[in-house]
């Protein structure tokens, strides 16, 4: 099997900040929908997304790090080690009860100490329970999950902002709202426990990658979001209170007199969720509009000329 490093082309000591990003880039590059005549790419991307949901898990990380379980999160060895025969000082190649003595000296008996590791009780001399000369019946591996199903959810920019319940239709056609995590981002992983394909083993899981849309007016700067506001040259020399829409729905907001374009101003509490707590800002940044007929401003500016040099800052 594949090992998930190499799926994901890193190394085994990447932190978990450059598994992300190697994940990231090439969930990019095998998405599905930009492979939709490319099969493979869609086994790569159900590769790494396996591969990425196994390294990010700190616990998952070190038992398959010390080989104890596989890509798939099956355990390696189930029962622990090989089996007990050997070149043992027992007879008949065998070790007998007087190889196996206790700390203090004290005999311990082999059948009392497989019955509590394999659990039943014992049979006869040539059955698989007794320690007196039997053996030991040899036991399959557990039945293995069924496989995982990959989907991608794309989540409108406010909803995501607002941690909206989003409906998703599985393979088998039910379908199921899902609760977006705090600080959900593009990339997002989540992990529906029992929802991928049947196995004897029991079903695998479904892999939920999440994919915020875009907004026309809204752009989102970490947790924080940011509006471009236009306002009329009146309201910027004058002042006054002007509407501004936020995820949440429009609120009013308050102009000072001789507001510059270019100023930005802030509205707490109305950006994007925190994993820590909490919510980010909404940034709102003013854009002075001129009217679309110029001619009476320019009557009331005759004669006047504004003597400052907005430009001094910066050297001209």
């Amino acid at each position: 099997m594949a090992d998930a490093y190499d799926i994901l082309g890193i190394g085994r000591s990447a932190s978990e900040k450059e598994i992300k990003s190697a994940y990231r880039t090439l969930a990019k590059q095998l998405h599905p929908d930009r492979n939709k005549d490319n099969p493979k790419a869609a086994e790569r991307f159900s590769d790494i997304t396996k591969a990425y949901d196994l390294l990010s898990d700190k616990d998952q990380r070190a038992r398959y790090d010390r080989g104890e379980i596989d890509l798939e999160g099956n355990p390696t060895n189930p029962f622990g080690g090989g089996g007990f025969g050997g070149s043992g000082a027992g007879p008949r190649g065998g070790y007998s009860n007087q190889d196996f003595r206790g700390f203090g000296g004290e005999d311990v008996d082999l059948g009392d100490l497989f019955e509590g590791l394999f659990g039943g009780g014992r049979t006869g001399p040539m059955g698989g329970g007794s320690a007196r000369g039997g053996s030991f019946g040899s036991r399959s591996a557990p039945p293995r999950k069924g496989a995982d199903i990959a989907y991608r959810l794309r989540v409108p920019f406010v909803d995501a902002a607002r941690l909206i319940d989003q409906r998703i239709t599985l393979s088998d056609g039910k379908t199921i709202d899902l609760k977006l995590p705090a600080g959900v981002e593009s990339g997002t992983q989540m992990r529906l426990r029992g929802k991928g394909e049947a196995g004897a083993g029991g079903a695998g899981d479904a892999l939920v990658t999440i994919e915020i849309d875009k907004h026309p007016h809204f752009e989102r700067d970490g947790d924080r979001v940011r509006l471009d506001l236009p306002i009329t040259l009146s309201e910027a020399l004058r002042g006054g209170k002007v509407r501004v829409p936020t995820v949440d729905g429009p609120v009013m907001l308050t102009i000072k007199p001789g507001t510059s374009g270019g100023t930005t101003m802030r509205l707490a509490g109305k950006g994007f969720s925190r994993k820590s707590g909490g919510r980010g800002d909404q940034l709102v940044t003013i854009q002075i509009v001129l009217p679309d007929d110029i001619a009476p401003l320019e009557k009331a500016l005759e004669g006047w000329t504004d003597g400052a040099n907005p430009r001094a800052d910066l050297g001209a």
